[in-house]
């Protein structure tokens, strides 16, 4: 069944121009890409996205990381895409990522890590909706 992902290639991604590669990846696995936008990421959007670490002491970190450079937001479409997202970008901490993995290859740790993706089919269309207007994804 066809599901939609967020993806969020965060600063490293963007500033160390692994977009192509990672972006190669993803439509070499079949996925579709139906929205995607450069941005600069606000306090509001962060706090929202982040809200379920929006009040630990490492939150601060992540906003000042997340704001460090413009992300590129996409919507990502495919059967089992969110399962088969995260398989293919390893755990969030890149040291323990395997090789072969986007983290593994290309992260850093556990905030520099490449790409964020949406974890559920509900928390899918929830950051979808959140970063993306309607107009803006594209069925082709």
């Amino acid at each position: 069944m066809a599901e939609r992902t967020l993806i969020l290639f965060k600063p490293d991604c963007v500033t160390k121009s692994h977009v192509g590669e990672v972006l190669a990846r993803y439509e070499a696995a079949g996925f579709a890409v139906r929205g995607i936008k450069m941005m600069r990421l606000s306090d509001e959007i962060l706090e929202e996205h982040y809200s379920h670490v929006a009040d630990k002491p490492f939150f601060p970190n992540i906003a000042a990381f997340m704001q460090s450079a413009p992300v590129i937001a996409m919507v990502l479409e495919g059967d089992d895409v969110i399962g088969k997202v995260r398989g293919m970008l390893g755990p969030t901490n890149s040291e323990e990522a395997e090789a072969g993995t986007i983290r593994g290859d290309l992260g850093e740790d556990m905030m520099i890590n490449v790409c964020h993706a949406s974890d559920s089919p509900e928390n899918g269309e929830i950051e979808v909706n959140r970063f993306f207007d309607e107009s803006e994804i594209f069925d082709y």
